[in-house]
């Protein structure tokens, strides 16, 4: 029978049963390759300690410190007793608390001047930042005597790794965890080409994973970093190259428009010029859609650069080679609308075959889920026929019964990742893979775009269409300055005297089917006495504030709620009649957030603005200021002045600048939350390398990669990279990026 290679030994073999438990479960490692790979956050140097006065609150901490005093207090006429332990780094203090039958060891074994690693979580007691019962491990060369301790001695080197951890696996114990592994790292097989690592000067794998856990200097710690973030960028870039070299060996249709066709009778009734950026995006896109090998872009731009009319004309030019497009929303609220707005931008043109539709014209039909079976019977025949030329939908489009005469042209209108596997579905639905559109609602920078979305041919719009207005945004801390949000009601009711219109968004939907099903369940009675105990009130909801306001601050107004539970034709009737101005202010949730244009809507305010990201506020914004009056955008909020969650609203209320707003959204994330839907098929693996900051990495590996692919597509004579590669791939889904 073959030995199982070193690094794909499972960790129970090695660790014991309970240890590898506690690490499946809390940090996703199962076998001796994950383990390696699972890598300090830090090192804590002997004699220089952390700096207390940072600790970030209600998170796991490890700390190495000195006990500065130790002091048991007694309570309950004496029934109870306390340890107060302060620890100090010489910048700050720290306050240790132990109750009960629990105080024993620790008040014999942490002395004034002795030193030690503590992990626990940071809480505030009094005003004062504290851990409670926390773990710890003694520092010093005694620890022969002491199973718990941690003999720095016998450590390589003077630095101290500390590990990510969990409850109930400390960074110490994660070490020594590392020590029973580390021998097996020589047996590592390397991903990089032997060329690609002696021309950059990289040391070997199994050398960078020795110096990375147990290292002897700084410089060994940069050496490893530097050659383990190629490593994550090389491979994932290698993964992208694959698709894209896989994508460009298929065939497809080439989609010319035809001369004084469909898209020429629509660009002659185009009351407004395209900007310049529109037309050299819409040049890129022809060129693609002219060659025999499906297009693989991706549209980015500004909130409101105008993507839609772009990928319309896109879909008009399809059309007139003879083939259907599709245009995938991932709402009903946004096919709706883009449904509704499409055909009035196209007028007559949208109504072909019927009695007073253009000769040239071609008809739109509308395709969701929860359609009644009449129209969703029509709209079938009118795709299966070929009879509608241009179909908006949601996921419902890729459902086995759903059938094209000759589809041509997939749009995605992508507000979340839509995956390989959807991609996939669709393709199959034309005769030959169908060209691809992807537009993003939210900018993201270069190196997140080259990363997530590798595969894709990149187009960027950053120019706004003329007559847009400057949209003003203020944050009104409500807590704090009770008058502000009574003002930001005035301001509303301003508006809407001018005879514009308003958003009111909210967090939640707040009906009672939602809130009773949610304190039926244990786990929402939890959240409940959570919420209570650390004095957070629950998000603010549609169905209270629109009552509250239109009992009170604005009473007399015509006031409508929507919100992503309502019944489909109820949300189109509402949209429709705000559209019409028929409704003064809308109070919804995000359903609003990606598509809906009403122009004459020059007012928002978000409430509890802090419960929304960074990127999330910046679309919503964007709902206002798309007509010629100025809009307003009041971010509601009662979290305090010095909080993350202000200073986060403050950078949204200082720039309009949809890029740089999502530099400071990817900064505040973690990178998993980038990669993990996106890349779908691919596991999120960067432990090492970070988006935001290592695009010089990524951009190079990205050349590199490319190059390899297209010497040796199926690196056959890489088998290095071929493992990496499928250490990197979701075994259920590689197929997907086989496909591409």
């Amino acid at each position: 029978m073959d030995r199982v290679p070193a690094l794909e030994e499972p960790l129970k073999n090695l660790l014991g049963g309970p240890t590898a438990k506690v690490m499946a479960e809390h940090l996703d490692l199962h076998t001796v390759g994950d383990l390696l790979h699972h890598y300090p956050r830090r090192y804590e140097e002997r004699g220089q300690l952390t700096k207390l006065a940072e600790l970030p609150l209600d998170e796991d901490v490890t700390v190495v410190a000195q006990v500065a005093d130790a002091r048991v207090h007694t309570f309950n006429g004496g029934r109870g007793q306390r340890l107060e332990i302060t620890i100090t780094d010489g910048s700050g203090r720290l306050q240790l608390v132990f109750f009960g039958r629990g105080i024993h060891k620790p008040h014999k074994e942490l002395l004034p001047g002795s030193r030690a690693m503590f992990a626990g979580k940071v809480s505030m007691f009094n005003r004062r930042m504290q851990l409670a019962h926390p773990t710890y491990a003694k520092l010093g060369t005694d620890a022969a005597e002491d199973g718990d301790a941690v003999d720095i001695d016998s450590w390589a080197g003077a630095l101290i790794p500390i590990y990510p951890a969990c409850k109930g696996l400390e960074s110490w114990k994660i070490a020594k965890a590392v020590d029973a592994v580390l021998p097996s790292a020589q047996e590592a097989v390397d991903p990089l080409p032997e060329a690609l690592r002696e021309g950059r000067g990289f040391v070997s794998l199994p050398e960078a994973l020795l110096k990375v856990h147990r290292p002897h200097s700084r410089a060994d710690i940069e050496d490893a970093r530097e050659r383990l973030k190629w490593d994550e960028a090389f491979v994932l870039q290698v993964a992208l190259a694959r698709r894209r070299h896989a994508d460009g060996q298929l065939p497809a249709v080439a989609r010319r428009p035809a001369p004084g066709g469909l898209l020429d009778a629509f660009d002659a009734n185009l009351p407004f010029t395209l900007t310049e950026g529109q037309e050299k995006v819409s040049e890129e896109i022809f060129d693609d859609l002219a060659t025999e090998h499906p297009m693989h872009r991706l549209l980015q731009g500004e909130v409101g650069s105008g993507k839609t009319m772009v990928a319309l004309r896109a879909m008009l030019a399809v059309v007139d080679s003879g083939g259907q497009a599709a245009m995938l929303a991932p709402t009903e609220v946004l096919a709706q609308q883009h449904h509704r707005s499409i055909t009035e931008m196209m007028g007559d043109l949208a109504q072909g075959g019927m009695l007073g539709g253009a000769e040239l014209g071609t008809k739109v039909v509308l395709l969701t889920g929860s359609m009644g079976t009449p129209a969703r019977r029509q709209a079938l025949l009118d795709l299966v026929t070929g009879e509608a030329g241009l179909v908006i939908g949601t996921h419902a489009l890729i459902e086995d019964k759903v059938r094209f005469h000759d589809l041509g042209l997939v749009v995605v209108d992508e507000q979340h990742r839509f995956g390989v596997e959807q991609r996939d579905a669709l393709r199959g639905k034309g005769k030959q893979p169908p060209h691809l559109l992807v537009m993003t609602a939210t900018p993201i920078p270069r190196t997140v775009a080259m990363t997530v979305f590798g595969d894709l041919e990149t187009s960027v719009l950053d120019q706004l269409p003329a007559g847009r207005s400057p949209i003003a945004s203020h944050v009104v801390p409500a807590q704090d300055k009770p008058h502000f949000l009574a003002r930001a009601w005035e301001r509303v009711r301003e508006e809407v005297d001018k005879g514009h219109q308003a958003y009111v968004v909210c967090p939640r939907i707040g009906d009672l089917a939602e809130d009773g099903e949610e304190a039926k369940s244990a786990k929402g009675r939890k959240k409940a006495e959570e919420a209570e105990t650390a004095d957070k009130r629950p998000p603010l909801a549609v169905i209270e504030i629109a009552d509250q306001l239109s009992k009170g601050p604005l009473q007399g107004l015509r006031t409508e709620i929507l919100h992503g539970r309502m019944q489909p034709d109820d949300k189109d009737d509402v949209m429709r009649r705000f559209g019409a101005g028929e409704v003064d202010v809308l109070v919804a949730t995000t359903v609003i957030e990606v598509g809906v244009n009403v122009p004459n809507a020059t007012a928002m305010v978000i409430m509890d603005a802090d419960r929304f990201g960074v990127s999330q506020l910046h679309q919503l914004r964007g709902r206002v200021g798309r007509g010629s009056a100025p809009g307003l955008c009041l971010l509601v909020t009662d979290m305090p002045e010095a909080s993350p969650a202000r200073a986060r609203l403050n950078a949204v209320a200082s720039t309009l600048d949809g890029f740089e707003l999502s530099r400071i959204d990817l900064e505040q994330r973690r990178e998993g939350d980038v990669l993990g839907q996106a890349q779908s098929g691919v596991r999120s693996s960067l432990r090492m390398l970070t988006v935001i900051d290592d695009e010089e990495v990524i951009a190079a590996a990205r050349e590199e990669a490319a190059a390899v692919v297209a010497e040796d597509p199926d690196l056959d004579r890489l088998p290095g990279l071929r493992t990496a590669l499928d250490a990197l791939l979701d075994k259920d889904r590689e197929q997907y990026l086989d496909k591409g």
